[in-house]
């Protein structure tokens, strides 16, 4: 008896697919969650149970905003001299201290000076290098862009509203160190409290502007509102015409994400929002700030999902960081976690010019490297956009489009035409990534301004 023809494709060599490789290990890293009562290594959490650990109240209550605390906390499990060199870095930070138990629980202490969390959130004396001479407080500007307190209108069609300045936890790296969080021995900070007058000043001037329609509602963080808050915030927003986008931002779901499976009130008035918001053909997204994978839980699982199923749509900010994400191997374990666990991957800022972390900072060739490395390793529209948000005010510009960029002086040159018409926005690479040729010539006032004039110069000839 013969054997049946075989399919056309089978009998075609030009059709044949080529036999895969079974896949490695390493290809599904990012459904490797942890899991299990983790946060229990910690001497200090050794006796919480998972329904303690999970109450949002009880991590915002147990937060640790001394040193002191945070001593008292990892003293058995850190190397000798550590304490000593937090202790230092914390003296000369520009942000105060605020961490939750679930943040605490994620650093590796016995390992601390190359931990991303560590590095994140607590400054050492002995990594410290001094701020770039171009720096400034407030780098992007958002002040000079702010038509009413805690409102920035940069973009033609889009406005930042800062309701409050505080944080569940404080980054090292935050870009608003001009406002967020307490005074500190290096900074005196403008403060953006709750307030009902200001919050009406925001809206009028919205309402004002036909122009304006997407908003995007931080802080500080979206997370430290009150359910009502968040309530009256979005009905007060989706009640103007011509607002047809709003974004909560939030750090919250990557320090504190039990937040979102036992704080109800809150989740359930950022649905009501959401869901009016649909119900008139309004985009209301939430906005979220991932830098490691490592953040990245069965908890944090849980609490995404939970979003999921409620149609909150959540895209990711990260900011790209030296030892935290800027490899090519974690930006990709990132970039594959957050779309494991529903998390869109929509932008990777190349950090800003901010007081005190020039330690963190990596430069622009770094971001359009590991950006072409990445691209491919998931769906497009799980693949985030790298961007240098450029002093000065220019706005977002992919990292890639500048006019100029010499990589000798670590001087870029980016144009925004849609934004600011005609202006020049330089940035600058960290001086340690430069050679000692070129950081001896920074060192000196008048090499700094033939630099940036060079950099300007041929930049304005390609901008035409």
């Amino acid at each position: 008896m013969s054997s049946p023809p075989l399919p056309i494709l089978a009998r075609d060599p030009a059709h044949q697919v080529a036999r895969r490789q079974p896949v490695e290990s390493v290809a599904l890293e990012h459904r490797e969650l942890r899991l299990g009562p983790w946060w229990q290594k910690i001497p200090a959490y050794k006796a919480v149970d998972e329904a303690t650990f999970l109450d949002h109240a009880w991590q915002a209550r147990s937060s640790i905003t001394k040193v002191s605390r945070l001593v008292e906390t990892i003293q058995e499990l850190v190397p000798p001299g550590f304490i000593a060199d937090l202790e230092g870095g914390m003296k000369r930070a520009p942000m105060s201290v605020r961490v939750s138990p679930y943040l605490v629980a994620l650093i590796d202490w016995e390992h601390p000076y190359e931990d991303p969390e560590r590095i994140q959130f607590f400054p050492l004396a002995s990594r410290l290098l001094a701020d770039h001479p171009k720096l400034g407080l407030d780098s992007l500007h958002e002040q000079v862009d702010a038509p009413v307190p805690g409102l920035t209108h940069r973009y033609p069609d889009k406005a930042l509203f800062l309701p409050l300045d505080t944080c569940p936890v404080y980054c090292r790296f935050c870009t608003r160190s001009y406002a967020i969080g307490l005074d500190t021995d290096e900074v005196e900070k403008v403060h953006l409290r709750p307030n009902d007058d200001r919050w009406r000043r925001a809206y009028q001037y919205i309402a004002s502007r036909p122009e304006l329609e997407d908003i995007v509602i931080s802080g500080g963080d979206a997370y430290q509102l009150r359910a009502q808050h968040i309530e009256e915030i979005g009905e007060a927003l989706l009640a103007i015409p011509s607002v047809r986008r709003m974004r909560f931002a939030t750090k919250g779901p990557a320090v504190m994400p039990m937040k979102i499976l036992t704080d109800d009130p809150w989740l359930d008035a950022l649905t009501r929002v959401v869901e009016k918001g649909r119900k008139l053909r309004k985009d209301v997204v939430l906005h979220t700030h991932f830098n490691n994978a490592a953040e990245i839980t069965g908890i944090t699982e849980d609490a995404m999902g939970r979003l999921f199923e409620r149609g909150i749509v959540v895209r990711n900010q990260s900011v790209l960081i030296r030892g935290v994400n800027d490899s090519v191997a974690s930006m990709g374990l990132l970039v594959k976690r957050l779309g494991h666990v529903n998390v869109h991957p929509y932008y990777v800022y190349v950090h800003d010019m901010v007081r005190g972390v020039e330690d963190l900072r990596t430069s622009v060739d770094t971001a359009v490297f590991i950006e072409k490395s990445v691209r491919g390793i998931t769906a497009g529209y799980n693949t985030p956009t790298f961007v240098v948000d450029a002093p000065g005010g220019g706005g977002k510009r992919d990292a890639h489009s500048f006019e100029y960029y010499d990589r000798d002086t670590g001087v870029s040159v980016y144009s925004a035409p849609s934004v600011k018409p005609g202006q020049l926005f330089p940035y600058f690479d960290p001086l340690h990534q430069l050679s000692t040729h070129q950081q001896r010539r920074w060192a000196d006032p008048g090499e700094q301004r033939v630099m940036v004039e060079d950099a300007l110069s041929k930049a304005r000839g390609r901008a035409r």
